[in-house]
């Protein structure tokens, strides 16, 4: 049975519905519902639809977020279109704002994360005295959110449950999980992907300092599957307010907003989730609309009032 409720837009845009479950099928088929999306298998081809549902950590919250599913949405078809001309994706048609259908392909099980900036889990291990990140060496010196003197590959495996975990090219290979042609093949695309991301965030005035992806083949056709660079999925940082040597929660246009909040409040992911409080899920909405629309050039990024996690704690 469908889960939707009518509440009222956090950012004053009127009453809209928030999607905890679809059920486009009465049942028949049922979804296969990730953490995010539904996934409708209708044999050669699938529905995708994506829900106002959170996660982080590896953990969904029992609260949803207004906008995200709409914004995610829009964000996918906008880089689908912008990068059609470097790799084919899965999309067939778009069924509403939420929904899409999509070619049905073999994945390919790897999980493929580029990195320009040194940040996140990169960073802690940096800090921690690491200088060998996927292979790569790093200089020292650099500071977290530093520009990396190259473009680096942190692929990892797509475990169905737990973590996901860093592999190598040769580990790959030697796995079964992909064959060296493939590998060099998707590499190649990774890298074609994230320099037309770079382009096209640059104009907008942001910058996207990693992300992940997925590819699948069709045939002996591969395509990008999945999602491009979302809130869920990358990180958006404001080129105006970068600096490095600073987190970049403050003014960031994606989910490390939520972590940040969460690792304020002592939740690691551990438990029972927490409910989020309605202002943590304004200022959520606020960067799930405006990853989309400042990407995309219908607004910038002023137009959001963006507040800082300690702005919200303190109106907490």
């Amino acid at each position: 049975m469908k889960d939707s409720m009518i509440v009222d837009s956090p950012l004053n845009l009127g009453k809209i519905e928030v999607l905890r479950a679809s059920d486009m099928f009465n049942g028949d088929p049922e979804p296969r519902r990730g953490k995010v999306r539904d996934v409708y298998d209708m044999g050669d081809h699938m529905y995708i639809v994506t829900t106002d549902r959170i996660s982080a950590f590896d953990v969904v919250y029992p609260t949803l977020i207004p906008h995200k599913g709409p914004s995610l949405h829009a964000l996918s078809l906008f880089w689908f279109k912008e990068t059609e001309d470097i790799i084919k994706n899965h999309l067939l048609e778009v069924v509403d704002e939420r929904t899409v259908k999509v070619v049905k392909a073999k994945r390919v099980d790897v999980e493929w994360v580029c990195r320009a900036y040194l940040y996140g889990s990169a960073w802690r291990a940096y800090n921690k005295g690491a200088r060998t990140i996927s292979g790569v060496n790093l200089p020292d010196g650099l500071v977290m959110a530093e520009e990396l003197p190259e473009v680096i590959l942190t692929p990892t495996t797509k475990e169905d449950s737990g973590h996901d975990l860093e592999i190598s090219k040769a580990e790959a290979i030697e796995r079964g999980l992909s064959t060296k042609d493939e590998w060099e093949l998707l590499e190649e695309a990774t890298f074609k992907l994230f320099e037309r991301y770079q382009q096209v965030s640059k104009k907008h005035g942001l910058i996207i300092p990693d992300f992940k992806l997925e590819f699948g083949t069709v045939g002996d056709e591969y395509i990008q599957i999945d999602e491009p660079p979302t809130h869920d999925s990358a990180r958006y940082w404001a080129t105006q307010f970068y600096e490095p040597g600073k987190p970049q929660e403050a003014t960031c246009l994606d989910k490390e907003f939520l972590r940040s909040y969460l690792r304020n409040i002592g939740y690691m992911g551990d438990g029972p989730p927490p409910t989020i409080p309605a202002p943590v899920v304004r200022e959520v909405s606020k960067r799930c609309i405006a990853s989309y629309k400042v990407l995309s050039g219908q607004a910038k990024l002023e137009d959001f009032n963006l507040k800082t996690v300690d702005q919200v704690m303190e109106e907490l």
